[in-house]
């Protein structure tokens, strides 16, 4: 150099690059947010596998208490009492309505199809003409879900009641919209229903 500036001696100074401070620090923190970034990405693919995982479990455990509650039902309904055969129930047949023979006629029908006979007659008062149905089937409280579902089956439609008389015998009064028994196929196939209910089939799975 010369003019003004002049090195004298013999020995130069070094000349050193600047240092790149704020590069380095910008390269620091760049990695710190992909590194973030990366971590934030594996949480969420964690959640996704395991939240599915989770929902096939909570479904197979829902599916499994269906399951649980069929087979429940389906225990109750096998140790619950079967309903009495007609051949096991007494019916006095009594007719309500001003047409003559029909008790008789009802009660022979009744016997065909294997019920035992009791009382067949005119209704008492309380209800001679006042039943305006097809019928009325009245027993004791224990005939509510016994005897009378199965003496039902013979006259669908017809009221059921229950009294305080002892013993097990039921009445069918028969009513003034009385046609006729139902047909004994439809009879048959009400009453294999009613004394042989299919059961639950339970789920396989769990």
């Amino acid at each position: 150099m010369g003019g003004k500036y002049r090195i004298t001696g013999n020995k130069y100074p070094r000349m050193r690059r600047p240092r790149r401070h704020g590069r380095l620090a910008f390269l620091a923190a760049a990695s710190v947010v992909v590194l973030g970034l990366i971590g934030w990405g594996t949480l969420q693919l964690i959640d996704v596998f395991t939240g599915g995982e989770k929902a096939a479990a909570a479904g197979g455990k829902a599916h499994c208490a269906t399951d649980a509650a069929a087979k429940s039902a389906s225990a109750r309904a096998s140790t619950a009492p079967a309903p009495p055969k007609p051949g096991a129930i007494t019916v006095n047949v009594l007719n309500a309505t001003p047409r003559g023979g029909l008790a008789k006629q009802t009660a022979d029908e009744l016997k065909k199809r294997g019920f035992r006979i009791g009382q067949v007659g005119n209704a008492p008062k309380e209800f001679d003409k006042k039943i305006k149905g097809t019928g009325l089937l009245l027993g004791p409280a224990s005939a509510l879900n016994t005897s009378l579902p199965v003496l039902g089956t013979q006259l669908p439609g017809a009221e059921r009641r229950t009294d305080t008389r002892k013993g097990t015998d039921v009445d069918l009064i028969i009513g003034t919209g009385f046609q006729q028994l139902a047909q004994k196929p439809a009879a048959d196939k009400a009453l294999a229903a009613l004394t042989a209910p299919t059961p639950v089939a339970p789920k396989k799975g769990c």
